[in-house]
């Protein structure tokens, strides 16, 4: 697998963070709260991969 920058990584924790966002919107609407649940712990996780630029460091 070839070897990734940090801001690539942190490109795919946002797309990451925008797609389970809207996921776990689409899943309470309709009723599937764990679900709902789970996507937004991925939220959660992505935009703190975010944050810390994938790496552990603050941006």
């Amino acid at each position: 697998m070839p070897e990734t920058t940090p801001d690539q990584r942190t490109a795919v924790a946002h797309y990451v963070a925008t797609l389970s966002n809207d996921l776990a919107a689409l899943a309470r609407r309709n009723g599937l709260d764990t679900l709902g649940y789970l996507l937004e712990m991925v939220r959660l996780e992505a935009e703190t991969l975010t944050r810390h630029n994938g790496n552990g460091r603050r941006r």
